[in-house]
């Protein structure tokens, strides 16, 4: 009998001594590996928020500008999204429960099915998701043959030093990116005259295609008052080698506005534009066939069709 019991009590303790042993390896394996011993994981994951997105113009198409709208009843402290490849950053009236983002289509995307995602914090903190697909379509944009001045098209040493310089001061202008609104309600044409060129025109100079028209044309005899087409801030009032006199306002959420080939510019960087308010005097400087007024529209790097965003029913946000 005594034999039996000292036999039981060496067993428990080599049985406790291997389960010592197997925690001690399971710690050096731990550590040769390089990673921690598993522990309770207290990262939150964003939950699906109900909502509902509607953007207009609909049906969406290349080259489209795009005003995305998310309604829902879960009170949301911010919500901003991700659209093909690009930052979309939303605002939201004082009163309602609707939230507007600005967005666009590069004219080069081809048609297809597109995921918009949302990335929200609620009132509370916690964090919160919503994926939508949102259709684009096509459309073909036409050729167009012009004939300039020969410098315009094989600019001389000197001319392309100071086509650099401007590059370099419109990369720093648009590299400053304002995420909250600031237009408020429609946009409005910048001109009362009728459009002589639209979006999207392959421009072949002198027998050679040199660019994209990427902005609209308006008929505008010299001296005809150029109105900015929503509020926000001047960020460009300068004179360019191919723009000529040349105004661009920041309109927040990525999205500016240029005003090019003026005559005289009536405003200066920094200040704050009202919609409505003149910001200068139509002309023909620059790379220009003529007096006219030409508008682009530019979101996060992408120029989009300015007829389709003065045709968008926009929200009044303040």
């Amino acid at each position: 009998m005594l034999n039996l019991v000292v036999l039981l009590v060496l067993i428990g303790s080599a049985a406790s001594g291997l389960a010592q042993v197997s925690q001690v390896s399971a710690r050096r394996q731990g550590a040769n590996s390089g990673h921690a011993p598993a522990a309770a994981s207290s990262q939150i994951f964003p939950a699906p928020i109900p909502g509902q997105v509607t953007w207009a113009p609909a049906p969406l198409v290349n080259g489209s500008p795009c005003l995305f709208v998310f309604r829902t009843q879960t009170e949301l402290a911010s919500l901003r999204g991700k659209w093909l490849g690009h930052d979309v950053y939303f605002s939201r009236p004082a009163s309602g429960d609707a939230w507007y983002g600005i967005a666009g289509v590069d004219q080069n995307i081809p048609p297809g099915a597109y995921e918009l995602q949302l990335e929200a914090v609620k009132s509370d903190g916690a964090p919160g998701q919503f994926t939508q697909l949102v259709e684009v379509s096509a459309i073909i944009y036409r050729s167009e043959v012009l004939r300039v001045p020969e410098r315009f098209v094989k600019p001389t040493p000197e001319m392309q030093k100071r086509i650099e310089e401007d590059r370099q001061l419109k990369q720093r202008v648009f590299s400053q990116i304002t995420q909250a609104a600031e237009w408020s309600g429609s946009f409005i044409a910048p001109v009362d005259t009728q459009v002589s060129e639209g979006f999207g025109t392959r421009r072949v100079f002198n027998g050679e295609v040199k660019s994209v028209h990427q902005g609209m044309d308006f008929h505008a005899r010299p001296g005809t008052p150029v109105l900015a087409a929503n509020s926000g801030q001047v960020v460009l009032a300068s004179n360019l080698f191919y723009e000529g006199n040349c105004v661009v306002i920041d309109h927040g959420q990525g999205l500016f506005t240029l005003y090019m080939h003026l005559s005289e510019i009536q405003t200066e960087v920094g200040q704050q534009i009202k919609r409505g308010q003149v910001i200068g005097l139509s002309g023909a400087t620059g790379r220009a066939t003529g007096p006219h007024l030409h508008m682009a529209v530019r979101w996060e790097g992408v120029y989009l069709d300015p007829a389709r965003l003065l045709a968008i029913s926009m929200p009044e946000l303040r």
